[in-house]
């Protein structure tokens, strides 16, 4: 039984989302997200200039005249979205938990494909996969996957995006465009990454929040918890140089980060609790059109 509050939250979602797909988004996505191929669709007499490479020769031969082959773009693509669900993605300091933003990114990008007529699927993990819904097409599945994404709750608190990348690959046997949405608060998933970059086309979508970025001055011991171990460790936040070390900590984290994307050739998107994720993705779609372009 799906609780009424989660619901009125998938209601909610659709209803924004909706909007924001039909008047920023559906464009963009659709200017970068083309059909991976052709498809034969019918054959046609032969007219002047047409290249001589799409005579069907079978056809030639049963009819007694030429014809071409015509094909059309292979249009259909298949979208997957892994969320990550785990601890760390339920907290925020700002206007939405990170878990919220996650649910709305996922909405966006599954509404965008619906309206482009491609497969949407799903994946939520925390210290490997906990769920998955494989790609279908309408209305109604994307829904299903708005409302799993905001009322799941996962078994475990950890994040294990290795684990995660390898069963992803292991399902998936054809390439697909694939949006990783996490905080990437995890270490050692290197490898996987690259591999799975090497398959599908990766879009990793991290989600951030100030305070984990940057702690205010409260005058005094402050006890942070890591609500993906529960271990605890106290930062002397009336000290400069207390708050100094942490943030220093924190700039390298996302310094590696940066370095691991790189050397998979990935470019991410970037969004956080405190800020409107349109533009950053906006921006990114517009990006990507033009290296396209080139």
């Amino acid at each position: 039984m799906i609780p009424p509050e989660v619901l009125r939250k998938v209601r909610r979602i659709e209803i924004l989302t909706g909007r924001l797909v039909s008047e920023t988004f559906a464009g963009e996505y659709q200017s970068i997200f083309k059909g991976r191929g052709m498809e034969f669709a019918e054959v046609r007499e032969y007219s002047v200039g047409d290249d001589i490479r799409t005579i069907d020769w079978n056809v030639t031969a049963r009819t007694g005249h030429p014809f071409v082959r015509q094909y059309t773009e292979e249009r259909e693509l298949t979208v997957v979205i892994a969320c990550d669900l785990s601890g760390s993605q339920f907290f925020g300091s700002s206007k939405q938990l990170k878990n919220e933003i996650a649910a709305e990114l996922s909405a966006v990008l599954a509404f965008c494909a619906l309206q482009n007529h491609d497969k949407v699927g799903l994946f939520l993990f925390t210290e490997g996969v906990e769920e998955y819904v494989p790609p279908k097409k309408g209305r109604k599945h994307i829904l299903h996957l708005i409302r799993d994404v905001l009322a799941f709750k996962p078994a475990k608190t950890g994040t294990k995006i290795g684990p995660t990348l390898d069963t992803i690959n292991r399902v998936l046997k054809r390439g697909c465009i694939l949006f990783l949405i996490s905080d990437f608060r995890d270490e050692g998933f290197e490898t996987p990454l690259r591999l799975t970059a090497l398959k599908h086309d990766v879009i990793p979508i991290v989600i951030t929040d100030p305070r984990e970025e940057k702690l205010p001055a409260f005058g005094a011991l402050i006890e942070l918890e890591d609500p993906e171990t529960g271990k605890s460790v106290l930062v002397d936040a009336g000290r400069r140089a207390g708050l100094a070390s942490y943030e220093k900590a924190e700039r390298e984290r996302a310094a590696r980060l940066d370095s691991i994307f790189k050397k998979s050739g990935l470019v991410p998107i970037r969004v956080g609790t405190d800020k409107s994720y349109i533009d950053p993705v906006v921006q990114f779609f517009r990006m990507r059109a033009m290296r396209m372009r080139r």
